[in-house]
């Protein structure tokens, strides 16, 4: 079954009872300080569980892009990618768990409403409880599910797995299809009961495992279980019950309104289908052939071979996605995750004896792999054939010229912290490159002295990092939001100088100043960078308001509110409108408003909030960025 079915099929399900589809928020939220990827189905809608009402109600579903960089090292087994779509249903205070895995069961095994899945192949894992904190086993989901498996004519036992530090000493006992663990099915921020503190809410969760009947691997443990990470068992999706809150005494009460949050790994259901190899989904057919053809090796044939085409394959399907929503390489924040994963998916090339440029193709397969869905990437596809082509091009000299000095040092036995540091900043020969080829080699790096003499380097990209993070702390959120709303109204005025056809194409907004791409022609002269600055102080010093205002789609794109690209939006939308200034709060004068755009804020309420302390609009820097798009960073000063 193709991606696109699954997820078409998915949606629809829930739509079919009482959800609204919502669109996927971008990969790299364009205005959040405290993160610099979406990496759950959960993170955009965090506002909603802690009490804020979602403009298209109780129950939502979508499927939603995510990007995980901690998952950088697992990639090139059967089933770890960093990029991923996680199907996601939600109910904000509306139904619970004696609707939600009975609807879950069914979209999963159906063949009528559902997807189909032989419910023989499916396991579930449950919390096993937590005596200290008062509470019981999960016997609620438990008895949910062992009547759902009736229903199918399986007789479900139930198994006490206990916890990865006891070795999880047990395997599977013939019949047993439920197993509660007590270390993997609890979800809060803090992990586990015990460490949560007063006041955050938690609950437990229920996971579903895929079977692939695959042999155990030992290695992972004496026994097998759906938990094993021998790649037998494939966790397909979760269930969430937003069920307690801590109190004072240490132990838990239930929520006066409790909510669910469903995850579910598209690619891995998909995986279903085609067997244990999330990488011969269709998504990837394309790219993988273009690979094949390159290199003249089978994907499947040979492990090195294989392991090489999986790193590719999964690193550039995500920077092509990150490209498409303005992201550029470089050796900050998020562009600088985006030029290693490039830089990782060359070397692979490299093993793979494929020494002329080949990224720009295989990023292309993806284009046209989600242009149903996703028809951003495909039309951005110049644009990131642009990117590669230059990326590619510079790091294969860089590549080249480092290597053979690598391999001097190396020969030498003086692969130094010295030379390690010599290898960076001499010939740009990246550190975590030395690292990999090092552990290849099974030579020992002295890692600590290395970050020691890299410190002075990495601070200057810390910083960047460092900032983007505090933004999202009490004590710089009003300077953030300030930001967020002078990068409004600095949009429109680009718009007015330098005409209608200028739009957004990336931001990053700290509590130290504010950044955003957007699309020209050329260079800003001088004379057009003061113009902007005299409009944005003249706006920011005539004291208006700023309103919010909830309404169709439909209507904000025939008021001409700006949307930023490649993003989807739902069918109601949160519109921010500056101005004019006889709008109030009930009655938003919003054609007449200066800069109309959808966003989810927040912002000011006014903007005399902006220029408190007398503070003024500057442009510190403006340069380009990419082919047709440039870069302005501006502070209040």
């Amino acid at each position: 079954m193709k991606v696109s079915e699954v997820r078409s099929r998915y949606l629809n399900f829930y739509k079919a009872r009482g959800h609204v589809i919502i669109p996927s928020a971008p990969i790299v939220p364009g205005n959040d300080p405290t993160t610099l990827f979406t990496s759950s189905g959960m993170q955009p809608l965090l506002p909603y569980f802690l009490g804020k009402d979602h403009p298209e109600g109780k129950r939502v579903v979508n499927s939603q892009l995510a990007f995980r960089s901690g998952d950088i090292e697992e990639v090139g087994d059967n089933r770890h990618t960093t990029f991923f779509e996680m199907l996601g249903n939600w109910s904000f205070g509306d139904y619970f768990k004696k609707e939600q895995l009975p609807w879950i069961f069914e979209f999963l095994t159906s063949t009528e409403t559902g997807f189909g899945i032989d419910p023989a192949k499916l396991y579930i894992t449950v919390y096993s409880g937590d005596e200290s904190a008062g509470i019981a086993i999960d016997t609620e989901a438990i008895d949910i599910w062992k009547k759902l498996y009736s229903e199918k004519g399986i007789e479900a036992g139930v198994a006490i797995i206990g916890s990865e530090e006891a070795g999880y000493e047990r395997g599977i006992k013939e019949g047993e299809r439920i197993f509660a663990y007590s270390d993997k099915n609890w979800w809060s921020r803090a992990g586990v009961p015990s460490k949560m503190p007063v006041g955050e809410p938690g609950g437990p969760d229920s996971e579903i495992f895929y079977d692939f009947g695959t042999p155990h691997d030992t290695k992972w443990g004496a026994h097998c279980h759906p938990n094993c990470d021998c790649g037998r068992f494939v966790e397909i999706g979760n269930s969430v019950f937003m069920q307690f809150v801590k109190k004072e005494d240490g132990t838990f009460e239930e929520l006066p309104k409790k909510n669910i949050d469903f995850g579910g790994g598209l690619e891995r259901i998909t995986m279903a289908t085609v067997g244990p190899d999330i990488f011969m989904i269709d998504v990837f057919d394309a790219s993988r052939k273009v690979l094949e053809q390159r290199s003249g090796k089978k994907y499947g044939e040979d492990e090195l071979v294989t392991r090489s085409m999986r790193i590719i394959l999964d690193h550039m399907r995500a920077a092509t996605f990150m490209l498409a929503e303005g992201v550029h390489p470089s050796n900050t924040e998020a562009g600088y995750i985006l030029r290693r994963l490039i830089r990782r998916a060359i070397r692979e090339t490299d093993r793979l004896s494929i020494t002329d440029n080949v990224l720009a193709a295989i990023a292309e397969g993806y284009g046209e792999a989600y242009a149903d869905f996703y028809p951003h990437v495909l039309a951005a596809k110049d644009s990131i054939k642009d990117e590669l082509v230059k990326e590619e091009e510079q790091f294969r000299k860089t590549l080249t010229t480092g290597m053979r000095e690598l391999e001097k040092f190396a020969s030498k036995n003086e692969l130094t912290p010295e030379a390690v540091f010599t290898l960076f900043t001499t010939y740009g020969f990246p550190v975590e490159l030395t690292e990999e080829i090092a552990n290849e080699r099974s030579i020992e790096l002295d890692l600590p002295k290395i970050m020691e003499l890299m410190k002075e380097h990495q601070d200057k990209s810390r910083a960047g990092g460092a900032q983007r993070f505090a933004g999202g702390l009490a004590d710089h959120a009003v300077q953030t939001v300030r930001y967020h709303t002078t990068h409004h109204i600095l949009l429109k005025a680009l718009q007015m100088v330098l005409g209608p056809e200028v739009h957004q194409r990336g931001s990053n907004i700290t509590s130290e100043r504010l950044r955003i791409d957007f699309s020209s022609p050329g260079k800003m002269t001088d004379e057009q960078k003061v113009e902007v600055e005299k409009i944005v102080n003249d706006l920011i010093y005539q004291d208006i308001p700023v309103t919010r205002t909830v309404m169709p789609r439909e209507e904000a794109e025939k008021l001409g509110a700006e949307m930023e690209f490649g993003v989807k939006y739902p069918d109601m939308v949160s519109v921010y409108s500056v101005g004019p200034a006889h709008a109030t709060e009930d009655m938003p004068d919003i054609p007449n408003a200066f800069s109309l755009e959808f966003c989810g804020g927040p912002h000011v309420t006014n903007t005399s909030e902006i220029h408190e302390d007398g503070k003024r609009f500057k442009i510190q820097k403006e340069e380009a960025v990419a082919s047709g798009v440039r870069r302005i960073k501006a502070v209040l000063v």
